[in-house]
């Protein structure tokens, strides 16, 4: 069964434009316990929403899993995992964090709780919902 993602970057770090740019990239440097159980999680073909922290606040673009969690090599110590992602299609449209904020279908998403969390699940429906916000 599919599962559902969305991941944060500050665009300043590396952004859409980046990740496009390069084709694929490793998910790396998470060091935060409930975010690096997420990345555990992914399944390959799972899809992954690309949001903007920082500058901007909005999901930007749709990715999939093409591996799944591997030891990060970024991690100078503790056990830290590391996914490889593959752009898919930017959004026709940015769906900001206000906008989020503004459905009660998307009232209870990890990103409106715990605004924190760099890598955090979405149900289908909420990913849907996303999507279809973006036009």
């Amino acid at each position: 069964m599919k599962n559902f993602w969305l991941v944060k970057q500050e665009p300043s770090d590396y952004s859409w434009a980046d990740f496009v740019a390069d084709g694929s990239t490793s998910w790396t440097g998470v060091r935060n316990f409930a975010a690096r159980n997420n990345l555990r999680r992914m399944s390959k073909g799972d899809e992954v929403l690309f949001y903007h922290s920082g500058e901007g606040k909005a999901v930007v673009g749709v990715a999939k899993v093409a591996r799944t969690a591997y030891r990060d090599t970024t991690a100078k110590e503790g056990d830290w995992s590391a996914v490889d992602l593959v752009p898919v299609k930017p959004l026709p449209r940015p769906v900001t964090l206000t906008q989020i904020k503004g459905k009660r279908e998307l009232k209870d998403i990890a990103l409106v709780r715990q605004s924190r969390l760099s890598v955090m699940p979405l149900s289908g429906k909420e990913f849907a919902f996303i999507l279809r916000m973006a036009g």
